[in-house]
């Protein structure tokens, strides 16, 4: 299969008998075989998903799924069937109907003028009959919040996360990314509006999106305060891009000056000059004002934190009131005063208790070391112990005397005996 975004196929898109079966029309009665019906219903119902999630997309139509999962000229013939289980369950919803549940006046600003991609602004029921138009856009409503996520991630990760207002054409750059294309990114702000993370808004026929700043559960509507810092914002950019264009033509004016010089052409080298001079004039006013527009905007971001260092001293001091309320500085005097009585007294009783303790421990230890005394005077006699007297040279005269015997004498004996047996 191939695709301008090729989709993760299962492993199975090879096998051609399961294959057969799942590109088959679902039975009329799901009781006929339940285990099969839901098989199949699983198997397609994770592909479109998936298939969106692969194109970053968070819409689907029948004519999209039978190109995307045509297989060997063949198309599945059960996707009708497939879209209106979807959508009976809430995991589809017809894109019309997803826009028009969100409370964001987008009646009032016609046709096209929040999304790019005109929808069909219709409120039949959801797929009273059996036919699904091949062009009718659905929203995956899994897909539409993890997009959504990924929008209000950006943004808050962002520049433009100090500005709560901003142009629609910045955010599409700032998410292109995450959404492929403009209709996408509309589909995340309406389901942002229903979580009420983002307003938005129509100025000068220019659409304006409002996100929800850090410390607030819930975005505000768009004030004439916001709308001014965004024209401040504006004209800050559009000055910085003239004061840019300014810049590179006074480099052109030099550049030919010098070029003219080198031909000889001094009346028109001084002309180019003069023209820089211009040029430069105007760019030093524009830069005055660009200074100017830049304090202003540097004043607004300063008072938004004083504000909430205001609001954090009237929170501090609320609490401290609050916290403060019962006690007065008689009551903490007379508090104190209670606090040093127990303690000398706890120190009295102390003291009482461990000198009771002190005499009572010198009186026994005098007692026993009496005893002691007594028992080392008047105890019984050791008897002493007698040793044998140790033997001296009477002992050596009382041994038999050694035998001496010739060992040369001996030897002829034993020579002799040895003859007398070899004969």
């Amino acid at each position: 299969m191939s695709s301008a975004v090729e989709t993760t196929l299962p492993s199975e898109w090879d096998d051609d008998e399961r294959m057969n079966f799942l590109f088959s029309d679902f039975k009329e009665n799901r009781d006929v075989n339940t285990m099969d019906w839901d098989s199949k219903m699983d198997f397609w119902t994770t592909l479109v998903v998936q298939s969106c999630r692969d194109r970053r997309s968070v819409c689907v139509n029948l004519q999209d799924l039978n190109k995307t999962f045509r297989r060997k000229e063949k198309s599945p013939l059960g996707l009708t069937t497939v879209i209106q289980s979807m959508s009976r369950c809430g995991k589809l919803q017809r894109e019309s109907e997803f826009a028009a549940n969100v409370d964001c006046g987008w009646l009032s600003w016609g046709v096209g003028l929040l999304l790019v991609k005109p929808l069909k602004w219709t409120f039949s029921s959801l797929l009273g009959g059996n036919r699904v138009p091949l062009k009718e856009s659905f929203v995956v409503i899994e897909l539409v919040k993890e997009k959504a996520a990924e929008v209000l991630r950006i943004y808050q990760s962002s520049e433009f996360a100090c500005h709560p207002v901003m142009s629609f054409q910045e955010l599409c750059t700032l998410t292109s990314t995450v959404c492929a294309d403009e209709s996408t990114l509309c589909m995340a702000l309406l389901q942002l509006q229903r979580d009420k993370q983002v307003v938005v808004s129509l100025h000068e026929g220019e659409k304006i999106v409002k996100f929800c700043q850090p410390g607030q559960s819930r975005v505000s509507t768009v004030s004439e305060v916001d709308i001014g810092i965004y024209q401040l914002q504006r004209s800050e950019k559009l000055l910085e891009e003239r004061l840019e264009k300014l810049g590179l033509e006074a480099d052109k004016c030099r550049e030919e000056a010098r070029l003219l010089l080198r031909e000889g052409k001094k009346t028109q080298a001084l002309r180019c000059l003069r023209g820089r001079k211009r040029v430069e004039k105007r760019a030093d006013n524009l830069f005055g004002q660009l200074e100017s527009i830049r304090g202003i905007l540097d004043r607004i971001a300063q008072s938004k934190t004083d504000k909430m260092v205001l609001q954090a001293y009237q929170a501090g001091m609320a609490s401290l009131r609050h916290s403060l309320k019962d006690v007065t500085v008689e009551g903490a005097e007379s508090l104190l005063d209670q606090i040093q009585e127990l303690c000398d007294k706890q120190d009295e009783v102390n003291q009482a208790i461990s000198g009771a303790v002190t005499t009572t421990d010198d009186d026994e230890l005098e007692e026993e070391l009496r005893s002691l005394l007594d028992e080392s005077s008047t105890g019984p006699e050791v008897p002493s112990l007698v040793l044998p007297s140790i033997p001296g040279d009477d002992l050596l005269d009382s041994l038999p005397a050694v035998p001496h015997t010739d060992l040369n004498n001996s030897a002829k004996q034993l020579e002799e005996q040895l003859k007398q047996l070899l004969l």
